[in-house]
């Protein structure tokens, strides 16, 4: 396992990816329009590829001999929807299911906590579907706390998030 920061040739990996771990975490019935259309249109090659490209944004992935199996985004200036915590997101956490428990997940978040220390920011906080029971579960063994709630919004829809903080100083 390598770490490194996103290139912009990595987008249609990353895209990819995040298309595979986002309907497999959520999806748990099957594959709708309403949630493919939303899917294909947000993971694409371009979109990832503008995230790449913005200083705002702070992009590594975990990559073996065949390909990327994990990415992190850090987000700067990104208000929480709670109170008390920084303007420093973890705003995508991905690795492929079939990698979980290698420590990819783990070397991913260190390095994001480390990037966000080096840059001053007091604290980082996330937003997690409440059912995504082993991803909060990772989070809770790695010191962060659950400081509140929001809600994921796709259309008409309201799905409901944990936020968790995680204080750096």
């Amino acid at each position: 396992m390598t770490l490194r920061r996103a290139l912009p040739s990595d987008a249609s990996s990353i895209a990819a990816l995040s298309i595979e771990v986002w309907l497999g975490t959520y999806l748990k019935q099957g594959v709708s329009g309403f949630f493919a259309d939303y899917a294909l249109s947000e993971f694409t090659p371009a979109r990832i590829a503008a995230l790449i490209g913005d200083p705002d944004e702070w992009i590594v992935v975990s990559q073996n001999v065949e390909g990327i199996d994990g990415v992190i985004r850090v987000t700067s200036g990104r208000a929480a929807p709670v109170a008390g915590c920084s303007e420093t997101e973890i705003s995508t956490f991905y690795v492929q299911p079939r990698h979980h428990g290698k420590g990819i997940g783990k070397a991913l978040l260190n390095a994001a906590l480390a990037r966000c220390r080096e840059r001053g920011a007091p604290s980082v906080w996330l937003a997690t579907n409440a059912e995504n029971t082993p991803a909060i579960g990772f989070y809770l063994a790695r010191g962060f706390r659950q400081v509140g709630h929001t809600h994921f919004r796709l259309r008409d829809q309201a799905y409901l998030n944990n936020v968790y903080c995680y204080d750096l100083t």
